[in-house]
């Protein structure tokens, strides 16, 4: 068993321009991972936007509703530069238009490029929400790798 040198717990953070769409489906992923993986109390997930939305898009709210998640009631927010220099990990979703504002060296930003689903048919979407969950595993993984490692 790992023991580890501190108890914070690592925090994730899913952003996009809008947190209307990509960001909103990568942490309903995230923390379904986290409650699978039992990592409630070591893993911190935040997620925004730097102009965030009046609410969810219907197309994504449509397509996570088809695999039993409910994001109806989920709210953009605006995520703020302190949070993300707070976090261990930043995913933006592909937004070339994203500003970070002041994000340093130590926090691992990793851009997605995925692409935006406002506007596209469901099927459209379901690519997106299913490469948004393969992305949200591999990063748990990754996660669960490094803890595991007994060095």
């Amino acid at each position: 068993m790992s023991t580890d040198t501190t108890d914070d717990p690592i925090r994730i953070a899913f952003v996009c321009v809008q947190n209307a769409g990509r960001s909103q489906m990568a942490t309903a992923f995230a923390e379904r991972e986290r409650d699978r993986r039992g990592l409630a109390d070591r893993v911190e997930i935040l997620t925004g936007g730097t102009r965030p939305a009046d609410g969810v898009h219907e197309e994504v709210i449509a397509v996570m509703d088809d695999i039993g998640i409910d994001l109806a009631d989920r709210t953009p927010r605006e995520i703020t530069p302190d949070e993300l220099r707070s976090c261990d990990t930043v995913a933006t979703m592909g937004c070339s238009t994203l500003e970070l504002g002041g994000v340093d060296a130590a926090v691992d930003v990793r851009d997605w490029a995925l692409a935006d689903p406002n506007g596209r048919d469901l099927e459209g979407v379901r690519e997106i929400r299913d490469g948004i969950e393969d992305r949200v595993a591999a990063l748990f993984d990754e996660f669960s790798d490094a803890s595991g490692r007994s060095h």
